[in-house]
């Protein structure tokens, strides 16, 4: 299996193209950066190499500034962009990182059109509608990283509260990837027993909990100048269940046509089936009153953000 990195000279790319590397379902990984970043990459694929020959991991990683490269990717994740700086929204990246993903999703389209697009690029709820727009592709194989790595921080935090192995957490946070994550409580259970049935549930601060998400990123950014190792093993995550074929449900950020409650015309974090086709399915949740506000109001905000950015963008992009 092919797997192509746009920005893997980048901080969330190259850890993100390390962790694919790794995995056993990846054969042939292309690192693609812009030609002034090309001896970086180059460095960069030398140095996987002597580490993945540690673990007796025979790959074939190419480093490239020649897109043409990416020919016969199943997938092609676009990591590339302006990097976040711990003062910024992410809305703030919006203009200069939304003309840099329709001009690889457009180099996606040519050379490698049977691909599927995974959107890292922040704000990735956004970026993945530019994304699906410019490269013309289906649906379903043009997703976003979205609300996955956020359910990842959310249930590390409630395994820590309850004092509990992680796995045993089961949890998700939809809506966007910033200010309007919508925490499905009515869902949550810990070991197939629904959260609210536990007697510590009634001194658990939530708000603070789901304000912690909300800061992760912000807050590593602030401590180490970026976050790395959770985007990329939740990338790696991701692309694995793709190539696999794992039908497994994750939250990502996918165009909605009316599935959910009638939200359409946006890109949201979701529960999706995810398949060797990319999103096979769009799992509708049952969602609490207020859940389903607090729903409604990430839609209306990412959907307007988006028209407005939209509107500023060349018509050729």
């Amino acid at each position: 299996m092919k797997v192509s990195v746009i920005g893997a000279s980048g901080r969330v790319g190259k850890a993100a193209a390390f962790c694919l590397a790794e995995e056993s379902v990846v054969s042939d990984m292309v690192l693609l950066s812009r030609e002034k970043s090309l001896d970086q990459i180059q460095g960069e694929a030398l140095d996987m190499k002597d580490a993945l020959a540690a673990k007796d991991i025979g790959v074939s990683i190419t480093p490239s500034s020649n897109f043409e490269n990416m020919e016969g990717s199943k997938i092609v994740v676009i990591a590339a962009g302006v990097p976040r700086t711990p003062d910024m929204t992410r809305m703030d990246l919006a203009i200069p990182n939304a003309k840099i993903v329709a001009h690889y999703s457009k180099l996606v389209a040519k050379y490698a059109p049977e691909s599927i697009i995974l959107v890292i690029t922040n704000p990735v709820d956004v970026m993945t509608y530019v994304a699906y727009k410019a490269s013309g592709f289906p649906r379903n194989r043009v997703i976003g990283l979205g609300n996955h790595l956020d359910s990842l921080r959310l249930k590390n935090l409630f395994a820590k509260q309850f004092n509990i192995h992680v796995s045993e957490v089961h949890t998700r946070i939809i809506g966007e990837h910033g200010e309007h994550m919508v925490l499905l409580l009515s869902s949550t259970s810990i070991g197939g027993i629904l959260f609210k049935e536990f007697s510590q549930y009634q001194s658990l601060d939530l708000d603070a909990i789901i304000e912690k998400v909300k800061k992760a990123g912000s807050y590593v950014i602030n401590k180490k100048g970026a976050t790395e190792y959770g985007p990329a093993f939740a990338i790696s995550n991701i692309v694995k269940t793709i190539l696999n074929d794992e039908k497994r449900i994750l939250t990502l950020t996918t165009f909605l046509d009316g599935e959910i409650y009638g939200t359409n015309d946006v890109c949201l974090g979701v529960p999706v089936k995810l398949g060797k086709n990319g999103v096979e399915r769009i799992i509708k949740v049952n969602m609490s009153d207020d859940e389903l506000k607090e729903f409604k109001v990430a839609a209306e905000a990412v959907k307007s953000s988006t028209q407005e950015l939209m509107s500023k963008l060349p018509e050729d992009l």
